[in-house]
């Protein structure tokens, strides 16, 4: 149901002329998110991946198959951005303000309003950004 939802999030998107779509780099929403634009590629080939990464070694505690999906995801990505070299306390922090600051628009999976992925909604409403919240 996420993936319909959000496949129809990013298509009403792309036909409002949308282009360039942002996405962490994190398990769960973000990778989610980073799959279902590169599958919108093959319909919508001017469309563009830009994974904004907090860190260089971000899978380092992350099992294997995750690694490989990651990995898949990095190299068909139109651009990669790490906005750290190393982990630091903060650096997704840095990351997710770095996702807000360059964007219009915020697609979130958010059901509860604690924790980082609340903060950066927040963070985006009070940045003036449309959020197309998926999990309503």
């Amino acid at each position: 149901m996420v993936s319909k939802r959000l496949r129809d999030a990013l298509i009403e998107c792309i036909e409002n002329g949308y282009c360039f779509f942002g996405a962490g780099g994190a398990l769960g929403f973000d990778a989610l998110a980073a799959q279902a634009v590169l599958e919108l590629k093959v319909e919508y080939p001017h469309i563009r991946l830009i994974l904004v990464l907090p860190c260089r070694d971000q899978t380092r505690w992350w099992k294997e198959t995750d690694i490989t999906e990651y990995e898949r995801i990095k190299s068909e990505a139109d651009k990669v951005v790490y906005t750290a070299e190393q982990y630091y306390s903060g650096c997704m922090h840095k990351r997710n303000r770095h996702l807000v600051d360059n964007s219009s628009l915020c697609i979130c999976y958010l059901k509860k309003h604690s924790g980082g992925t609340a903060y950066t909604v927040h963070y985006a409403e009070k940045c003036g950004l449309k959020i197309i919240n998926i999990a309503e």
